[in-house]
């Protein structure tokens, strides 16, 4: 009997408003797009064009962020001018990314809630129990963004990586942690949580039969779904 890399089971977070608008347009897009529907097929090839790119500054894009709930509490002056600008950057950022990590994979969904957080999508990454330095590197990099954009750009590395190796994550966690990290103390914040989320893991028995690898969900299908934010 030998030991394989495990993670424990996902603790799910409760999304806020910008995660759940997320995770909501996601969940329909990421429907449509693996039933291979025409209007989702398309809608994701144009929202890739948006990766890297600022909130608002592609007009193809207006209406495929799914930022619509936002703004309707913008409109009732529940969220300030400041706020709603971190929440325009933080869902431009997780829907144009899940839209290069859905590429390709039909049958199985990229975003899935509950899913891992960045850190234990990442760690999925590592063959066995051992660190795969190239990669932890790639993650370092990413902790270690000083402003947004240099953030989304290295997200954009580490997602085709987990795209590789159909590795799914929770992306409407992720629209919150991208939002914080726009705020006084977030990167902390959200550099410690995806530290934590990396490093929770422990070595379990690993059996002989197919499937009995410890990557659990790992190649689940459409089957079922979880849409509660």
């Amino acid at each position: 009997m030998t030991t394989a890399l495990s993670e424990p089971a996902v603790r799910q977070q409760p999304l806020g408003p910008v995660g759940t608008a997320v995770h909501q347009h996601i969940t329909t897009l990421q429907r449509g797009y693996l039933d291979d529907r025409s209007e989702a097929v398309g809608a994701l090839a144009r929202l890739r064009r948006g990766i890297g790119r600022p909130a608002g500054e592609t007009p193809d894009l207006w209406g495929l962020i799914g930022t619509e709930p936002l703004y309707e509490r913008y409109e009732r002056a529940d969220i300030t001018e400041e706020a709603m600008r971190w929440a325009e950057e933080a869902a431009h950022a997780a829907v144009t990314l899940w839209s290069l990590h859905q590429q390709s994979h039909h049958t199985t969904r990229m975003h899935r809630r509950p899913g891992p957080e960045l850190g234990a999508a990442v760690r999925r990454l590592h063959p066995g129990a051992e660190i795969d330095e190239p990669t932890r590197k790639r993650f370092v990099r990413a902790g270690t963004a000083a402003t947004p954009a240099v953030l989304a750009s290295r997200l954009r590395d580490l997602v085709l990586l987990l795209r590789r190796d159909a590795v799914p994550l929770d992306y409407g966690l992720l629209a919150d942690q991208l939002y914080d990290f726009q705020q006084a103390g977030g990167p902390q914040r959200v550099r410690r949580s995806w530290g934590r989320s990396y490093l929770a893991v422990r070595a379990t028995a690993q059996k002989g039969d197919a499937g009995g690898n410890g990557e659990a969900g790992a190649s689940d299908t459409t089957t079922s779904e979880d849409d509660t934010p």
